[in-house]
């Protein structure tokens, strides 16, 4: 049975959404395991300009109006009908919405992943558009899928709050160790390091820079190393003259590629102090490279986090909250007999928990029922 993973965009991993990245490797790895895999995305600029990747890729423009959806698109989906499954990605996204009631409409089974779409914080914005929008015409949505697919609890438990359902099911995605692991060459100071997207309310940017300030001030040896880029940068760059943290905090701007995970490498502890996620990549990818991570419940790595002792769990986006663990992790590298362990811990979480094998397997068992 061949999978199409259906998605707003093309999949490209080299860009700050991280439902980008996230669709971009599970399509891969499913690939790679012998699965016939395709992406279909819908696009403002139907160009095939992003990376080389395993699977084939088919873009479709985006309609005059945001729900019209694209004639060869439908016609398409009635072709493979019987013969593939649909995975559907993005909540709150008008063609989306189409594609599952044409779906619907011709008894097209479909499996729907809402990337966070449905989190308490997620819906706070805008709180009374997106409650229109919600029974207008995500409801409908949900109800046509045959499974809803969340990658963390945070997911799932504001789904129910929004639409009570026993279809959902929590598959966390997976992650590769990398073969090797550069030694940081700084050994006499912390690097706390942030990668994302610079959303300053929904990523705890303000909280962060405030809890390292406090920091800063009991090890003053310490760095902050901000990589990413978005509509916040100038703020914070603004933030951290405030506090007159301008030589203590490096903004290194979106980096991808060996040049993040060079940057990766290097930090002590990477901060993810989210108030809303699916489930953060940079997290996986630095615990990968035995980087402990300091992050919040609402991130979805927590339990994780505190089963293999691979970092610190703060439960709110606080500053006060972010001083202590930085505090908690800093005497933990900094003690000679332990400095080795959390790091250890944080690449052993990953190949335990997020092991590719048994979440494909998962996946498959999905779409087989």
């Amino acid at each position: 049975m061949e999978i199409i993973h259906l998605v707003l965009g093309k999949a490209n991993p080299q860009r700050m959404n991280g439902v980008n990245k996230v669709v971009n490797d599970l399509a891969t790895r499913q690939a790679l395991a012998g699965e016939k895999v395709q992406l279909w995305g819908i696009t403002a600029n139907p160009v095939h300009d992003y990376p080389e990747r395993e699977y084939q890729t088919r873009l479709y423009k985006t309609g005059k109006y945001p729900f019209l959806l694209d004639k060869e698109l439908k016609s398409d989906i009635l072709k493979k009908k019987g013969n593939a499954i649909f995975h559907l990605h993005g909540g709150f996204i008008p063609a989306m919405y189409s594609a599952a009631i044409w779906m619907r409409r011709n008894a097209i089974p479909f499996v729907f992943t809402p990337h966070g779409s449905y989190n308490v914080i997620a819906r706070e914005k805008n709180w009374l558009i997106k409650n229109i929008y919600f029974m207008l015409f995500e409801l409908p949505l949900l109800k046509a899928a045959k499974a809803i697919h969340s990658l963390g609890k945070s997911e799932v438990a504001g789904l129910q709050k929004v639409y009570k359902n026993n279809k959902s099911v929590l598959i966390p995605y997976g992650f590769e160790l990398p073969e090797t692991v550069l030694s940081p060459e700084i050994k006499d100071q912390l690097i706390v390091g942030y990668c994302g997207r610079l959303d300053i309310y929904t990523k705890g940017l303000t909280e962060l820079l405030e809890g390292f300030n406090a920091f800063n001030m009991k090890q003053p040896r310490s760095k902050l190393w901000i990589i990413g880029d978005g509509p916040g940068k100038e703020k914070l760059k603004a933030l951290a003259e405030e506090l007159e943290l301008g030589h203590e905090i490096v903004f290194f701007g979106a980096k991808f590629g060996t040049e993040k995970d060079y940057l990766l490498n290097k930090c002590s502890v990477l901060a993810a102090p989210s108030r809303n996620e699916g489930l953060p990549t940079t997290v996986l990818e630095a615990a990968s490279m035995g980087v402990p991570c300091l992050v919040t419940e609402a991130t979805n790595t927590g339990d994780y986090i505190k089963k293999y002792n691979a970092g610190f769990v703060i439960e709110h986006t606080r500053s006060e909250e972010i001083e202590h663990g930085l505090n908690v992790i800093y005497e933990e590298l900094f003690d000679f007999k332990r400095s080795k362990l959390m790091g250890d811990n944080a690449r052993k979480m990953v190949a335990e928990a997020f092991n590719w094998k048994l979440i494909l397997g998962r996946f498959q068992q999905l779409y087989q029922a």
